[in-house]
């Protein structure tokens, strides 16, 4: 055992603090991987619309889009995913497509409503029809296989010590 004041401790404690770091670097890594991948969905989907205006307005916007979708990635998407189960186990995993199409819906809706922030799918908001959930599967389906490709980049990077 180290006592409180050996080097080995104080390494320990250094350590800690660089994970800490690296935890938030890799979150933001994160937020950037989903911006990538909202605006690749907004070029390929059509009735997908990110913000338009000037460059720099536009950049600080996508990236309250993207941090808006992390959050929901992070902390209701286990919930719902959760509560689904015995569903997503009866339709062999085809529901998840329903409930990534679910929380699209639900930032372009967070994003309009609390941001004033204009990202419509498929026209929602303000109107919901078909479009809308064409659009948030297709959208949903798009930012997925992206963020997958940079993740696993990301993760490469992770895998070859650059963290």
């Amino acid at each position: 055992m180290s006592s409180a004041g050996s080097p080995e401790s104080r390494r320990n404690r250094g350590m800690d603090r660089r994970l800490g770091g690296q935890a938030v670097f890799d979150w933001i890594a994160r937020i950037v991987i989903n911006g990538v991948a909202l605006i690749a969905a907004a070029k390929l989907v059509p009735n997908i619309h990110l913000p338009a205006g000037p460059l720099d307005q536009t950049w600080v916007k996508i990236g309250l889009i993207a941090l808006v979708f992390a959050l929901v990635n992070t902390y209701i998407k286990p919930i719902v995913k959760t509560l689904s189960f015995p569903i997503s186990i009866m339709t062999l995993g085809l529901f998840t497509f329903v409930i990534n199409a679910g929380l699209f819906l639900l930032v372009a809706w967070l994003c309009d409503d609390l941001l004033k922030i204009t990202f419509t799918v498929g026209g929602f908001p303000p109107k919901f029809g078909i479009d809308a959930v064409v659009a948030a599967v297709l959208g949903s389906l798009v930012v997925s296989i992206v963020s997958t490709a940079l993740g696993f980049a990301n993760f490469g990077r992770k895998a070859a010590g650059l963290r």
